[in-house]
């Protein structure tokens, strides 16, 4: 129960994230899509938030919010929810700031410049809804275990 939970909260993350991309791009690109579906992080809703708390909360279900292995995965889900809204944002808005940079130099003094990679964290928004999202399916396993 635990480990289907947890791919499925993956699997709808990701496929949710490609709903968004065909329903805010104007141009789409069958290899951008690909990309999200299979391993691309960042954007609606946060695959990182949804496999950690449907975690989080089929332990939870399965042994017991008392149990040590749910007191270890809250404060793993914590700290995975920490990384994927605050250090992992910023060192993405950090590398953006440092292209920009790079490229400018890059025009005004004509040397060479290799952009570095710009990995994309997390709104608090999009953390919120995987949060949610990994409940609910964690929420949905232990009901159907019950019948």
């Amino acid at each position: 129960m635990i480990f289907l939970s947890v791919i499925l909260s993956l699997g709808m993350s990701q496929i949710l994230k490609g709903l968004f991309y065909l329903l805010k791009k104007n141009q789409k690109k069958t290899q951008e899509l690909m990309e999200i579906l299979t391993w691309r992080t960042g954007g609606m809703p946060s695959s990182h938030a949804a496999v950690v708390s449907s975690l989080c909360a089929s332990i939870g279900f399965a042994e017991g919010i008392t149990s040590n292995l749910f007191v270890f995965s809250f404060w793993f889900a914590l700290v995975v929810l920490r990384d994927a809204v605050g250090v992992r944002r910023a060192a993405g808005l950090h590398a953006k700031a440092l292209n920009a940079l790079g490229k400018q130099a890059s025009e005004k003094a004509g040397i060479d410049f290799h952009p570095v990679k710009e990995i994309q964290g997390h709104t608090p928004m999009e953390v919120i809804v995987g949060i949610f999202l990994g409940i609910f399916v964690a929420m949905g396993f232990y009901l159907l275990r019950q019948f």
